[in-house]
């Protein structure tokens, strides 16, 4: 399966994505925007052990600093996506379809959290994009994993990230909501908006089963 890693402009924790990345080596790397100042200060410390510059570039760069697009502008090799301001869609919503274009099917998006909870939900809401093109889109940063979902999934305990699960209904309902092998179970449950109670359940056996019949749901994997 072919997979790309996309660095957007949010909150980087530098050495928790040069871990990640090397952890999923991925067939392609696209910087979103600010997301380059990941790449550039990579290059400039050489401190990665690893490709740094990125595949392809995309934005409308009226986020990132004059230095760091000459910079780029000077490197062989980087294909670019030049974007207007001017536009329907975000350049993280961008390179999400750029990647799929190239033939990646399982797309991992850093940076896509921080301060600015308006692009982090609209973030969120391009995880669907993967459920629309049959695949698997994760937000990931130092403390988190958010994946939709509109079918079962199993999480091994050995493999799950951080300490706690917690399940968002995306849909006004997700119906016949069944949990196994996690502390708090469910058996054919509907789980409706505007309640908490999917918040901080855990792993207790080996594998964790998630299972439903209808809707979309959001799992979230987080670290305390």
């Amino acid at each position: 399966m072919k997979k790309a890693v996309i660095v957007t402009g949010g909150r980087i924790h530098s050495a928790f994505c040069v871990s990640y990345i090397k952890k999923i080596n991925p067939d392609m790397q696209i910087a979103v925007d600010s997301g380059m100042r990941y790449f550039y200060e990579l290059q400039k410390t050489r401190e990665a052990g690893m490709e740094v510059l990125p595949d392809w570039i995309v934005g409308d760069f009226d986020s990132v600093d004059t230095e760091i697009l000459d910079f780029f502008e000077q490197q062989e090799g980087i294909q670019w996506k030049r974007l207007i301001p001017e536009k329907d869609d975000t350049d993280t919503e961008s390179a999400i379809r750029l990647a799929l274009k190239e033939g990646c099917k399982q797309i991992h998006i850093l940076g896509a959290t921080g301060s600015r909870i308006d692009h982090m939900l609209g973030n969120i809401q391009l995880l669907g994009i993967g459920l629309e093109n049959e695949a698997e889109i994760c937000i990931v940063d130092e403390n988190n994993r958010i994946r939709m979902v509109d079918k079962g999934i199993k999480i091994k305990k050995e493999e799950q990230f951080g300490e706690y699960v917690s399940l968002l209904p995306f849909t006004p309902q997700v119906k016949g909501l069944t949990l196994k092998g996690m502390k708090y179970p469910l058996k054919e449950y509907t789980m409706t908006c505007y309640n908490s109670l999917g918040i901080s359940n855990e792993i207790v056996e080996e594998v964790a089963e998630i299972s439903f019949d209808d809707g979309v749901l959001l799992v979230l994997e987080t670290k305390d």
